[in-house]
């Protein structure tokens, strides 16, 4: 399928990303839209559970261009990142022919070059966006994960859009991918790194946004009480908790609710679904202790976990 045309402006790319279900701000909309013109690649920085990914997904449907993933993790490094050779693929053909080698002298150095060539290439995401024929997104997932050497190695993708292979020379885009970093915010990264992108922070939406979404995604759920279950999440955010209810939890659980058949929030409905939204049993506490209480006292929230 081939890309869309670049946008003609921020209220188009806007538009776009609404049409595949992602509704952007005004500040999510316009890096997009700069990211696109620019060629720039985009850190997008904010708690867990806020969109970074998603907006990457969303860019990928809405211009119709592949998303190709890289998921960091501690201890990435370029063989998982970059490329590898298949050195089993490459020790068959060494073997067959060692034969050639015995007879003529020069049989190595022709072998040599045979298997350092693309036929033994493993391509892995970085390089597969460099290479690709059509035009890709690319989304560099939860980049403060690795470390710094890490950050090292990607300059030269983010700056000159290429990779340098020893055995093969420089491999240079033949198009030019839209870049989308994603942080959790858990180390700073570096200056160099951040001098190479566009930067956009994404927070928590305010109440009126998150029922946009919510909406959106459970269309069924009528206003009234989608704003009583977004201002419960909204509640359980604000408590000290290790992992605090992701956009994506709120759309669950209004999913839930519906397939329920609630017409209301109150404490023994929230007691019954309350692990939609709360993942650890030392958040759960918490929250059924200040959230539930004011759901309507402990009585009912207990009878509900019950029942």
């Amino acid at each position: 399928m081939a890309a869309n045309p670049e946008p003609g402006s921020v209220a188009e790319v806007r538009e776009s990303l609404g049409e595949v279900g992602y509704l952007a701000d005004e500040p999510a909309a316009l890096v997009a839209y700069l990211a696109q013109r620019l060629g720039k690649p985009v850190l997008v920085e904010g708690p867990a559970g806020v969109g970074k990914t998603e907006l990457a997904k969303a860019i990928s449907r809405a211009t119709q261009r592949q998303l190709i993933r890289l998921q960091c993790y501690e201890g990435l490094d370029e063989a998982k990142a970059l490329y590898e050779w298949n050195y089993r693929k490459q020790l068959l053909r060494i073997q067959a022919e060692s034969g050639a080698e015995q007879a003529d002298a020069t049989g190595w150095d022709a072998v040599h070059g045979d298997i350092f060539s693309e036929e033994f290439l493993l391509t892995r995401p970085l390089l597969q966006a460099i290479a690709a024929t059509e035009p890709v997104v690319l989304l560099i997932d939860e980049i403060d994960k690795t470390d710094q050497e890490f950050e090292a190695m990607l300059l030269e993708v983010l700056s000159d859009f290429q990779i340098s292979i020893p055995e093969l020379g420089v491999i240079e885009a033949r198009t030019h991918p839209i870049v989308v970093l994603t942080s959790n915010n858990s180390r700073e990264l570096t200056e160099a790194l951040k001098r190479r992108c566009l930067y956009l922070w994404l927070d928590y939406p305010e109440v009126e946004r998150e029922m946009e979404i919510v909406r959106l995604h459970a269309p069924e759920l009528d206003e009234r009480l989608a704003r009583r279950l977004v201002e419960v999440v909204h509640m359980v955010r604000q408590l000290d908790l290790k992992k605090p209810p992701s956009i994506a939890e709120s759309i669950d659980w209004a999913r839930a609710v519906l397939l329920l058949g609630a017409d209301d929030i109150d404490a023994s409905l929230f007691a019954r679904t309350m692990s939609i939204i709360v993942k650890h049993r030392t958040d759960m506490d918490l929250v059924a202790e200040r959230v539930g209480m004011k759901l309507g006292g402990i009585e009912g929230l207990e009878a509900g976990a019950t029942g």
